[in-house]
Order: C-alpha cells, then structure tokens, then sequence
C-alpha cells in the first residue's frame, strides 16, 4: 500500500480524518455515549457495559484519548475517564463547518 502524502493536505483535512478515523469504529462511539452519561468512568465499567475485553476497551480508549477527546485522573489503581469539554466543542466545531460549508451542488 502506497503513503498517504497526508503532508499535500491542509492541517484542518488532517485533523478531520484524524477525527473521522476514530469515529468510524462503533465501539468508539458506544465508549464515548457511555462516558458522556457517567460524572465518572472507571474501565471496568466499560468492559461491563460495552461487552468487549480489556485490552480491547483499553485500545479503543488509547485511540480516542490521542484525538484528546478524554481525560483521564487516577483514583487509587483506577483510571476513570471523563470527555474533555473543551476538544469535544472544537471537535463539534470542526466537523459542522465542514458540513455547513460543502457546497450541494450534485443532483
């Protein structure tokens, strides 16, 4: 498979696919649903909740925290997650001026 030439694209296609990328995976949306229902997450909860194995849940987050949509605090052995406020509005953001802004002109 060829290189992606990501470097010919603007910084804002980028971190559109970027976002697009994470997204795309239905555990991903399922973790990020039942986080934003929680005041805090522990993964275990996840793996109850969601249905997948550990590592499995633990890949999913890794993937979604490199997007910086979760931030994460130690309570004793746990790691509890939270989404972080302020990248999920730039992600909104992001993603509905791309939508508000590509022209309908195909029947």
């Amino acid at each position: 498979m060829g290189t992606t030439k990501t470097h010919i694209f603007s910084n804002r296609h980028n971190e559109l696919a970027r976002i697009a990328k994470v997204m795309a995976h239905p555990a991903r949306v399922a973790i990020l649903e039942y986080i934003s229902r929680q005041e805090n997450c522990i993964c275990t909860d996840l793996v109850e909740e969601i249905g997948l194995a550990q590592p499995t849940i633990s890949q999913h987050l890794n993937e979604i925290k490199k997007i910086g949509l979760l931030d994460g605090t130690f309570e004793g052995k746990n790691l509890c997650y939270c989404i972080n406020q302020k990248r999920w509005a730039e992600v909104q953001n992001l993603i509905s001026s791309f939508f508000l802004n590509i022209n309908q002109n195909c029947c």
